[in-house]
Formats: C-alpha cells, structure tokens, sequence
C-alpha cells in the first residue's frame, strides 16, 4: 500500500516549510535510510530521511515552494499502483509562479503572461511586469531563462546577471548549484559605483526562517514586559587572564567563550533569572542550558551550548565554532537550537559598544555583550588608560523582578573583573 509522506514539523515553532532540493525523481526506487529531500525550516535546512521503501510515485511540492506542516510533499509505493484518491492535499504555496488565470480576457492585470501568442504582441500588455522577473525574462536570442525560485533568489541576493549564467538542470533550467558555481567574467570594473539616478526599488521574498523570526519577536516584545539593566565592568584583569590561559593551556579561546563560562555560573547562583514564564507558575531551571545568538544571512539563530555550567571554556569554544560554522550552511539539528534557559547575544566584534535585546522566549531573559572600549577611567583617585566593556541585560519583568537581575549582575561582574575566580 501507497505511504503518503508529509511536511514534517522539525521544529517546535515551525509550521511550514520550504523544499530547497529534491534528491529523487518520480519513478525512482526509494530505500528505507535514503535521504529525499532538504527541507528549509524556520530555523535551518535539514535533511530528511525516509521511513519508507518503494517506488516515487507522486512528488506534491517541487523544490522551492513552501507548504505548511502535515501536507502531502511526496508518496512512495508500488510501481503502478493507484494513488488518486491519496492526492488531496490543496496546492501549495510557491514563489515560482503566481495563480493561474482562470479568465485570459481580463488582461487589466497579467501578473504572468504564460500563452506565447501574447508574448508576440506586447502592445496588448499594458503593464510588462513579467520583464522584471529574471525568471520569464528573455536573452538577447529572445530565449526564455530558466531558474528555479531558490537560484532565483540567490541570483538576486548577490547581483548575478542571469544571461551571463549557463543552467545545467532540465533543458538548461539553472538550479541552485549553477548560482553557487557562477564566477563572474575576468574583467570586472570595481572601481565605479552605480548611483541610481531614478527611484527604483527591489523585493527579497521572506524566507521560512525570516517569517518565523519576525512573529516570535513580535510576540515576545509585545507579551513579555522587557524591563533593562545596564553595566559596565573592567576588562583589564580578563585580557590579561585570557592571554595567560592561552599560553599556558596552548588553546585559543575568546572573550565570548570566558563571559558564556562566568554567565554559566552566575545562573547558577542566581537560578531565578535562569527561569521560564508560565501563568500558574514560574519554572526555574537548575541545569545551564545556554543559548548563543548567531548572525545568519537570513537572520538569526540560537544554537545551545547544553549544560554550560559543567563544560569548560575550550569546550564552549569548540561547541559554539561549530555551531556557528554549521549554521551558517544550515545544517544544525532540530536538537541543538531547543532548550535554552538562557541566552547571550554578542555584538562586540562589530564595534558595537552597548544595545539592548529582544528576549529569545521562553528564556525570561537575555545578555547583550558589547565591544570592549579602551578609554580614561578612574582607579584609585587617579585617571588612567584602562579596558571597559557595557553589558545590558533584558528581563521578563514577569518572572525577574530589579532586584533579581542586579543581583544576577553583580555575580557576572565578580567572576569577570576577577576571572581567576572562573577556575576555581
């Protein structure tokens, strides 16, 4: 009997997808194991395996559209066999082609010209949109270009002119590997800008991954009561420190992964600030499961360092290296971006010195890290050269009262103006 496969929710907050690559065709024999597709989730593309083996009978989403979780993406049975009456699942939503238009006499709006004979007299379009979109606009020999939305986006996102592309999917189509593997001409004038000399404008379709990010914000800035303590500390003591740890311990580690390890044992001993919202009830986490905001080309993500209380600094480091790699190819696990109880979001490294966050619910509070700046400072009476660095943190005012969060604060500064405190 026929497996109808389904949109599979591979996050907690996910819920729809987008099918960023097909590994099979329809006619292909399947193995219980086989990888089938990459699916682009709210928080990362993932490979998803099938649970089935048999026949591809029916692919319901090519790659590039998005459809939400639970419908048909695909059935898998026996060579031959009737699967009509499985195909219920309505069309889902693509970034290809618009709806097609039931009445070709209403040509007031023709968001797609799809009958070649009106290609042949552009007179009768009154509005040629269809010239904008590098997917139906045409060579110099008058041929169309073919590309599938996910290139289609890529192409746009860096610049890449699409007659200059040679496609090596079916009939010259270009597939997302042909942007990828796209190295533009030897000669490329670097030194003039493009000024726009008229308006013009152009529009970068919302990812699964930005859509999700733009409403779990939303709702926990507008939820949770964000309320702001903001300090700053000394780093003269932890450059030294770091520097000596590297020579000694022969490891490279950086000021991100010292403040993770001292916020780490701060909660600890501040585990109300380690804590989770609920309307009956305030959750209060005794393990450390610490969230690490990493700056993606489609947003952000939240990889999670678990048990970050009981792992060193060169362990921190290695973990959030890799998630950070792995990330930005989207290729973290479903597992390792759940959980957190806290997080941490560092925009130092950008020369940014102080901002506040919006809090990563159901954490009840978030860490920003800014640069640290050299500048005067005061130390006993005198004025001299010292390192400072501002820390902001955001609370949930909820479940993390002032005085909570101070408390928590003055912990963090104990272990960061003293690190050797951090060994001990």
């Amino acid at each position: 009997m026929a497996e109808v496969i389904n949109m599979p929710r591979l996050s907690d907050t996910m819920e729809e997808g987008t099918l960023a690559k097909w590994f099979f065709k329809v006619g292909d024999s399947v193995n219980e194991g086989d990888i089938l597709a990459e699916i682009e989730t709210d928080k990362a593309t993932m490979e998803f395996e099938s649970f089935h083996e048999g026949e591809l009978l029916h692919i319901g989403i090519k790659e590039g559209d998005t459809a939400p979780v639970d419908s048909i993406i695909a059935i898998i049975g026996k060579k031959g066999e009737d699967i009509s009456s499985l195909i219920k699942a309505p069309k889902p939503k693509s970034v290809k082609e618009p709806e097609v238009v039931k009445e070709p006499e209403v040509v007031k709006e023709p968001e797609v010209v799809k009958e070649p004979e009106v290609v042949k007299e552009p007179e009768v379009v009154e509005e040629p949109e269809v010239v904008e979109d590098p997917e139906i606009s045409t060579k110099p020999n008058n041929g169309k270009v073919l590309i599938s939305p996910l290139a289609n986006k890529l192409a746009i996102e860096q610049g890449i002119d699409l007659t200059q592309v040679k496609g090596t999917g079916d009939n010259g189509r270009i597939v997302k590997r042909d942007i990828e593997n796209y190295k533009p001409a030897a000669f490329v004038n670097t030194n003039k800008m493009i000024i726009a000399t008229e308006e013009s404008s152009y529009d970068l379709p919302n990812s699964t991954m930005r859509k999700s990010i733009a409403k779990r914000l939303s709702e926990s800035k507008f939820t949770a009561p964000h309320y702001y303590l903001t300090v700053e500390f000394e780093m003269d003591n932890i450059i030294s420190f770091r520097k000596q740890y590297i020579n000694t311990q022969n490891i490279k580690i950086s000021f991100n992964d010292i403040i993770a390890k001292a916020v780490a044992l701060s909660l600890v001993k501040n585990p109300k600030v380690n804590s989770r919202w609920h309307d009956d009830k305030i959750q209060i986490s005794e393990h450390v499961h610490l969230g690490v905001a990493v700056a993606v080309e489609d947003g952000l993500v939240v990889p999670v360092v678990k048990f970050a209380s009981s792992k060193d600094m060169s362990q921190i480091n290695k973990e959030v290296k890799d998630f950070a790699e792995r990330a930005k190819n989207k290729k973290l696990k479903p597992s390792e971006i759940e959980g957190s109880t806290f997080t941490i979001s560092n925009l130092g490294m950008f020369g940014i010195e102080s901002f506040t966050s919006i809090i990563n619910q159901p954490n009840s509070a978030i860490l920003s890290i800014g640069s640290i700046i050299e500048k005067p400072i005061v130390k006993d009476g005198e004025v001299v050269v010292g390192n400072t660095m501002k820390l902001s943190l955001a609370c949930d005012h909820r479940a993390v009262d002032g005085a909570t969060g101070s408390l928590f604060l003055k912990t963090l500064k104990e272990y960061i103006e003293n690190p050797v405190s951090i060994l001990i």
